[in-house]
């Protein structure tokens, strides 16, 4: 999928090298942000690995893991993921994503959560996303804000970040705001 200034595309295992080295030079910016990972999580093993995992997701229609990229020069800024995917009455998925940090505050991450929200929705059908962010993680909060989610609650202890039991602000959007929100 092609955005303004993005391809939002699945990952093959030959970009596993390229995501490895983005991985890593985001290490101490992320490492605050995520679980803690097994040691061979960043290597070119591990994320090849991830990258397979992925597609077998992809093929099981459970998870759908998207490399960010810029359209001018096809450099990887970073990834999005629609995980926990569930049918049935349910119709959700979890999203996650993380950029380059020295691509910040720039809008691409809103951009790709835009383009990731037409995915969920008119490509795989799913009837809600939903996403949860520490509440000091303010960038992430505003990104999902500004592509129409809306604030749920607040799940306390919800996620084992960094080694500590974090709350996080849960935030959702349906299938009807967001064909609302593009004028559907």
């Amino acid at each position: 999928m092609l955005t303004e200034r993005l391809e939002l595309r699945a990952f093959v295992p030959e970009e596993a090298e390229e995501l490895l080295a983005l991985r890593l030079s985001n290490q101490a910016f992320l490492e605050p942000l995520e679980p803690i990972r097994s040691e061979s999580y960043l290597t070119l093993a591990g994320q090849r690995t991830e990258i397979i995992q992925s597609q077998q997701g992809r093929e099981r229609d459970q998870a759908y893991i998207y490399a960010v990229r810029l359209r001018e020069n096809g450099q990887l800024l970073g990834r999005a993921a629609l995980t926990g995917i569930a049918r049935g009455p349910f119709q959700n998925a979890n999203l996650g994503y993380f950029l380059d940090e020295a691509h910040n505050g720039r809008g691409y991450m809103t951009e790709a959560v835009k383009g990731i929200l037409e995915l969920a929705f008119a490509k795989h059908g799913l009837h809600r996303v939903q996403a949860g962010v520490m509440p000091r993680n303010a960038p992430s909060l505003r990104v999902l804000e500004k592509a129409g989610f809306r604030r749920e609650g607040l799940a306390e202890r919800y996620l084992k970040i960094n080694g500590k039991w974090e709350d996080h602000v849960l935030l959702g959007i349906t299938v009807e705001e967001w064909e609302t929100a593009q004028g559907r």
